[in-house]
């Protein structure tokens, strides 16, 4: 077993890239995207699940785990892929992200952020040190930088001052980080939707070396248009022979257009979080299975999808369980979206490698535009 990581691109198509990612537990092809397994779990799957769905790699959250079972739990019970059952490799957060949306319960310094849990209100400290202590008790793959990541909008100098201090951490992650054969250690670029300040963070994440590198502090509030202009740069600021992740994206078509700018990794709740909702994204669009029009509707959600969802239940039955808040209704969805997800990502990687991927992407929005099928 190659005990190295490395990354080598096979393919490119205008500014969309494809490649593999090697590491000790497996390979990752890009462009990729990663299932959100917050709580060492994708919620209402089977970790077998999302693997059958096509997924490489899944992502685990340093706040949620460090706060409960514990990151010291984890690592005595042998580590997080042991304790989950998922033996390909696992990406996990720097804990930063989750730390900004508790506005109420933080305070910022220099050292890092002290914060109270959501969960019991006990108070706990994160620095960039702690949270690469935590992510190596975690035993995960990919780690994070800490950073900070303030919410958007905000005004030119907080966000100057926050990638400061983001990159004074990215030095401090990258000392306390090691040296770890096997275990890849990313850089995050911030700088909201500043060109400048963007440059400016690149060539402070370039200067200290990373293996991969991550574009943040997007899909914070800004809008799809201000989100891609910062991508129509922000890419080609990092470099093109390690890996780019675009934290916390997104939409289908967030997506696309993502890997049109030439994004390799992504990850999102939202595929699992809508399947629990009831809504399911389609080639045709996102419909809502709690609508009265699929209570009689004997047709699959997708007729072309091999899902279990969509092979073996009709509209009207998965219209039923959601209405009756039955367990199966989430773990149908969610395995339908997340599926679809990786239909997107294999259907790219395919268009990329042939050299086609702007007829692709023309197909997959003219799909979508059409909508979903007639009722019956």
């Amino acid at each position: 077993m190659d005990k190295t990581f490395s990354f080598s691109l096979n393919a490119t198509d205008g500014k969309a890239r494809t490649g593999v990612i090697s590491t000790p537990r497996g390979e990752i092809r890009t462009p990729a995207f990663m299932p959100v397994g917050t709580a060492a779990t994708v919620k209402a799957m089977l970790p077998e699940n999302v693997r059958a769905t096509g997924a490489d790699i899944l992502l685990g959250n340093t706040y949620h785990l460090m706060l409960r079972p514990t990151a010291e739990r984890i690592d005595r019970l042998g580590g997080l892929h042991d304790f989950m059952n998922w033996e390909r490799p696992i990406l996990t957060d720097s804990g930063g992200f989750q730390v900004m949306s508790l506005t109420a319960l933080r305070k910022i310094t220099e050292q890092g952020v002290r914060f109270k849990s959501h969960i019991d209100g006990s108070v706990h400290e994160l620095s960039p040190e702690r949270s690469m202590e935590i992510q190596r008790l975690l035993g995960s793959d990919i780690v994070m930088c800490f950073d900070e990541c303030p919410a958007l909008p905000a005004d030119r100098d907080r966000i100057a001052e926050s990638m400061r201090m983001s990159m004074r951490w990215a030095q401090r992650s990258r000392d306390a980080f090691g040296d770890r054969p096997g275990h890849a250690l990313f850089g995050i670029q911030q700088g909201g939707l500043e060109e400048d300040l963007r440059g400016e963070s690149a060539e402070a994440l370039r200067g200290i070396g990373f293996d991969g590198y991550a574009i943040g502090g997007l899909a914070v509030g800004e809008g799809q248009k201000a989100m891609f202009e910062t991508l129509d740069y922000a890419p080609d600021m990092l470099p093109t022979d390690k890996p780019r992740y675009l934290m916390g994206v997104g939409k289908p078509d967030d997506i696309v257009g993502a890997v049109k700018r030439g994004v390799d990794m992504m990850d999102c709740v939202l595929p699992s979080r809508s399947g629990r909702t009831g809504q399911v994204f389609t080639r045709r669009g996102v419909l809502n299975i709690k609508n009265a029009r699929h209570q009689d509707d004997p047709r699959p959600i997708d007729e072309h999808c091999n899902c279990p969802a969509c092979a073996n239940y009709s509209r009207a039955y998965l219209h039923h369980v959601f209405r009756a808040q039955e367990i199966i209704s989430s773990m149908l969805l969610t395995w339908h979206n997340l599926h679809y997800y990786q239909e997107i990502m294999q259907g790219m990687r395919d268009a990329i490698a042939a050299g086609r991927f702007a007829a692709w992407e023309a197909d997959f929005h003219a799909e979508r535009a059409a909508g979903d099928i007639e009722p019956v």
